[in-house]
């Protein structure tokens, strides 16, 4: 009963979070928004910054892929809340199911969303999957940061970033960069593009 009480209490209040945060900040986006009808890309975005993504991202076609633990079940449940779809695994359990779910949706022009560095870490540090999802899928991986002049992080093994409210936020969007034949050059490729968004996004407001 407590569980069930948690599960549907938790993705409400991260909701509510969300689109509180959303109104108090004032947001600015650098580099090309989403829009209906554009090419599809993979998304991609750092764990501790999932938050305020949904933000940029209102009317979005594509699916983000979200741990299948149950820490990811309340997120998963979310970002439904908000309008955006989910598949559900990760390394360690149903990773194989979902990664083909994502092919098939890509293969249909969807976009795809992830967490390079999740669910569990290194922190900031893409993993190999996220090559071969641009690989199988044939998508441009796309860098998203978003950054606030004044923020919280959590003690969480990803520092998890909270802007706070009544304050400046902004989101930074790389461009495309698509998967070569190397993976080793490939991994170096996506990790570079990360890092640059943000840095970008974290000293637009210094």
């Amino acid at each position: 009963m407590k569980h069930k009480l948690l599960a549907w209490l938790l993705p409400r209040l991260i909701y509510c979070i969300h689109m509180f945060l959303r109104y108090s900040i004032r947001w600015e986006f650098v580099g090309e928004r989403y829009q209906s009808g554009c090419d599809p890309y993979l998304l991609s975005f750092w764990h501790a910054r999932i938050l305020m993504m949904p933000h940029a991202y209102r009317g979005w076609d594509g699916s983000m892929l979200i741990s299948d633990h149950r820490d990811g079940a309340y997120i998963a449940d979310a970002v439904e809340l908000m309008g955006l779809h989910s598949s559900r695994g990760s390394s360690t359990k149903g990773g194989a199911r979902a990664f083909l779910k994502m092919i098939r949706l890509a293969r249909k022009g969807h976009s795809l969303g992830i967490t390079p560095d999740g669910p569990k870490g290194p922190v900031e540090v893409v993993q190999s999957g996220t090559v071969q999802l641009a690989k199988k899928s044939g998508l441009p991986l796309r860098a998203v940061c978003y950054a606030s002049k004044r923020q919280w992080r959590a003690k969480s093994w990803d520092r998890f970033y909270i802007p706070k409210p009544f304050t400046r936020g902004v989101f930074v969007i790389g461009e495309p960069v698509y998967a070569g034949e190397d993976d080793a050059e490939t991994l170096i490729a996506f990790q570079k593009t990360m890092d640059d968004v943000q840095m970008r996004a974290d000293q637009y407001f210094s």
